[in-house]
């Protein structure tokens, strides 16, 4: 018949080939060698663990359908990992590992591709032994670009320093570029486009955009698996790094003190760092001195909230690219009215075309108050966390202080998880600010305090009973 390891793998790779970026072909499968072919079983040899556990994060399914090809449904895929180890005697370490198995057991067992997780999370991209020039994912969003992030008054700062950052990346005086401002302002937009636009100019950059909690997240598996220095060199590579919602390290020690390693490296050596934040570094809390004083060194551009102008130049342009005509009244009706941020005037926009599509009904002042009205109400809707606590203390017959305290009586936890619970899905607060403003708590405590309520809800019907109560009591 003829078969080997390496036909089989040669025709598996001539169909993955069609199918992928070449960049990323050549980064993920050139290295790859087949070993061995049992029944229906191809073990490859691939370079290190985090190799093998990209390949079945990000190429699974192709892997899956190439083999499947040449060996028929039962098709199994085994790893041969090679690394070598870091004493410099090039002594290889051998371990074989089943595909979609994540467990580093030395025992071969034969485990078929459908054991896999369906909504795989994107693996921190550690630097992979004995591989040069690592193609990074960048992470952008390529609808997030300058031609339809509008100029105006509130924004020209920012957008112009990021338009001489994307044309020289690194050497400007605005390293790093700080852009902060209100919710929905185009912040993450503007993070993008720059990013985007680095991109298409200079394409041999390594571009990554990710936001702070990601970042955050990283870290900690970093150090659960004893990998922190992959973590910090496998960022210290990075061109450009984009992170967003800076403020979510309030209060994280560790990862501020990795980040801080990570920015002085990359700052030292000509990188780009932008950075995105829902407030100046003068009013950022828990922010260790040594890192807000980096921040201070490059730019920091405010977005603020747009004039009447540019609120009608950003509708226009939305309507523009939705191909959709509205007539210039109802656009400056919309505009002269929702002034709080873009998001929301975007969003008043669509829900008119929506209403009028679907209930086949004009598009006329009328219909745009009422739009309008529900917007403006709904926006001023938006309790307080300081609303919401004397709400649940009066619910329960405590006082807002008894709530916030160290205490830890079931029927005072409980109140105080639903104050909680309700800030993060009533406001737009982060998860450290609910905290550090209910009884001065983590956002790990806020995090638990809202998996514990939904549970409850689900299990508990006096505990469902207090969810609903307090609902109406805060959204009348």
């Amino acid at each position: 018949m003829g078969i080997t390891a390496q036909s089989v793998w040669d025709n598996c790779l001539s169909f993955i080939k069609d199918n992928i970026q070449p960049q990323a072909y050549k980064t993920w499968f050139e290295p790859i060698q087949a070993v061995k072919l049992t029944d229906n079983a191809l073990s490859i040899q691939v370079p290190s663990k985090f190799f093998y556990e990209w390949l079945e994060e990000h190429y699974v399914k192709i892997l899956k359908v190439s083999l499947t090809k040449e060996l028929g449904k039962d098709a199994k895929l085994l790893y041969v990992i090679k690394m070598e180890n870091t004493y410099g005697n090039k002594q290889p370490f051998t371990e074989k590992i089943p595909s979609s198995n994540r467990s580093t057991s030395v025992k071969t067992q034969n485990v078929d591709f459908s054991i896999k997780n369906k909504n795989p999370e994107l693996k921190n991209p550690f630097v992979i032994p004995g591989i040069r020039n690592v193609k990074v994912e960048s992470q952008l969003n390529p609808n997030y670009s300058f031609e339809n992030f509008l100029e105006g008054d509130s924004n020209r700062l920012g957008r112009n320093a990021g338009l001489a950052v994307a044309a020289k990346p690194g050497g400007t005086s605005f390293n790093p570029l700080l852009i902060f401002g209100g919710v929905g302002l185009g912040k993450t937009h503007l993070a993008h486009a720059i990013g985007v636009d680095i991109k298409d100019k200079h394409p041999e950059k390594t571009v990554l955009y990710i936001s702070a909690e990601k970042f955050t997240q990283q870290y900690i598996d970093s150090v659960k698996k004893n990998n922190r220095n992959d973590f910090i060199h496998f960022y210290q590579i990075i061109d450009v790094l984009i992170i967003d919602d800076v403020q979510f390290l309030s209060g994280k020690s560790g990862t501020q003190d990795v980040f801080f390693h990570i920015f002085n490296h990359l700052h030292q050596n000509g990188k780009q760092v932008i950075l995105t934040s829902d407030k100046a570094p003068v009013d950022m809390q828990d922010i260790e001195q040594r890192l807000l004083s980096r921040f201070k060194w490059g730019l920091s551009a405010e977005l603020q909230t747009p004039d009447f102008e540019t609120r009608v130049s950003i509708l226009k342009n939305k309507l523009y690219r939705d191909g959709v005509e509205m007539p210039e009244d109802i656009v400056d009706y919309v505009a002269k009215n929702i002034k709080s941020n873009v998001r929301e005037l975007e969003g008043a926009i669509i829900s008119l075309i929506a209403q009028s599509s679907f209930n086949k009904k004009e598009i006329n002042l009328d219909l745009a108050r009422t739009i309008v009205e529900k917007f403006v109400k709904n926006t001023k809707r938006e309790v307080s966390i300081d609303y919401i606590q004397k709400v649940v203390s009066d619910y329960f017959q405590m006082d807002v202080d008894t709530l916030q305290s160290k205490t830890r009586k079931r029927h005072i936890v409980q109140a105080r998880q639903l104050a909680m619970f309700f800030a993060k899905k009533l406001t737009k607060a982060s998860l450290a600010s609910i905290g550090s403003q209910i009884g001065k708590r983590d956002h790990a405590t806020v995090l638990h305090a809202c998996k514990t309520v939904d549970n409850l809800s689900s299990t508990d019907k006096q505990f469902k009973k207090y969810v609903e109560d307090i609902t109406k009591k805060l959204t009348v």
